[in-house]
């Protein structure tokens, strides 16, 4: 398995990539206004990814080791934050 860590520059500074990745339920939508917008923008880009709308990209997301939604990528490493689904429902 290969993880690419994607840096942008934000502000003048070097930036890491973040993607949160969930499907719309209300556990996905309070931990994406309690987490994934917490993160400091002048240290990561984050992306912001709605698995029940881009179902294609429901393999990108397995690929990088999420299991359930709402889960937080950060540098190559997924942090599932609340079982809301798995990804299985999602298919």
């Amino acid at each position: 398995m290969q993880f690419v860590i994607t840096t942008t520059f934000v502000r003048g500074y070097m930036s890491k990539k973040a993607v949160f990745y969930h499907a719309g339920c209300p556990v996905c939508v309070d931990a994406e206004k309690n987490v994934a917008n917490a993160l400091d923008r002048s240290r990561y880009s984050v992306e912001i990814v709605h698995l029940g709308e881009q179902k294609g990209r429901i393999t990108e997301a397995e690929a990088a080791g999420v299991k359930s939604v709402p889960a937080l990528v950060l540098e190559g490493q997924p942090f599932h934050i609340n079982f809301g689904a798995g990804l299985d429902a999602l298919k």
